[in-house]
């Protein structure tokens, strides 16, 4: 794994963290490719229970290297900035994995936003399930300021966030809000004055309880929240049917009758 991304692991929780401090975590494309790197290193990893995801320094992400953003247009080979960009676009392209990789996990992420979040590093936040921000935090889906649209997910991570006019306001006018403005659109779920260490205690929370239900919730809420009812219920029995009687669902009866943390086991099953 790339030192530009630290992962570290205790008790069921991944601790990632962006780790370019000195460049506010900004995205080269070796950037890039270490996050992207992270986030598949989850795809089979049936022991780790719940990911923050944070950045170490001053801010999550700036964004785009400047450097980086100065040298796209020069280029011929399919690139840009050097980010790769795919001609296909049924594909999605590095950029865009940075950020859906995270919904594609089948563990749930939370993200700890304190500092900036602009451009390609709100992409990414709004890649995970949760998102906790400090209250002075500066967020921005910044791309119309480089005369570009916003192009790492946000068609697929947004929508189930924020009301579509809100989502145009943001998106037109590249402004930048607060935590606690982010936290009155629903751009992120809440504000806390210590986004890391709510972060983690909210870990601990999710963590306490079987990794097979909170993984087939995820799965859930991903796969039929813009579908319609059919689909939904019929996802909702299927997984349901795998997890009844199953040896995690029996530890947390028992752990409810007792009253006693539950005794669970590394997940299951692959949602």
């Amino acid at each position: 794994m790339s030192e530009l991304v630290a992962i570290t692991r205790s008790n069921g929780i991944a601790d990632v963290r962006l780790n370019r401090a000195e460049k506010y975590n900004a995205l080269s494309r070796e950037m890039f490719l270490a996050i992207a790197d992270a986030a598949k290193s989850f795809e089979s990893d049936r022991q780790t229970r719940v990911i923050v995801l944070s950045g170490e320094g001053r801010g999550f992400c700036a964004g785009l290297d400047f450097a980086s953003f100065q040298s796209m247009g020069e280029r011929d080979d399919g690139s840009a900035g050097g980010v790769e960009v795919k001609r296909d676009p049924s594909a999605p392209n590095l950029g865009q994995k940075v950020s859906v990789a995270w919904r594609r996990v089948s563990i749930p992420v939370i993200a700890a936003v304190h500092g900036v979040a602009y451009g390609g590093g709100m992409q990414i936040a709004l890649g995970a399930d949760i998102r906790i921000a400090a209250p002075d935090a500066r967020l921005s889906v910044f791309e119309v300021n480089w005369g570009l649209i916003p192009d790492m997910g946000i068609t697929q991570t947004l929508r189930g966030i924020v009301p579509l006019d809100v989502a145009k306001e943001l998106t037109f006018t590249g402004r930048i809000v607060s935590g606690s403005e982010a936290a009155s659109l629903g751009l992120v779920t809440r504000i806390a004055d210590d986004p890391l260490a709510a972060a983690m205690e909210l870990a601990r929370q999710i963590a306490a309880h079987s990794p097979d239900a909170v993984r087939g919730a995820k799965k859930l809420y991903e796969d039929t929240w813009h579908l319609g009812s059919r689909d939904g219920l019929g996802l909702e029995q299927s997984i349901q049917n795998q997890l009844i009687g199953s040896a995690n669902q029996l530890a947390a009866v028992k752990a409810g009758m007792t009253k006693q943390p539950g005794e669970f086991k590394d997940a299951e099953f692959d949602f």
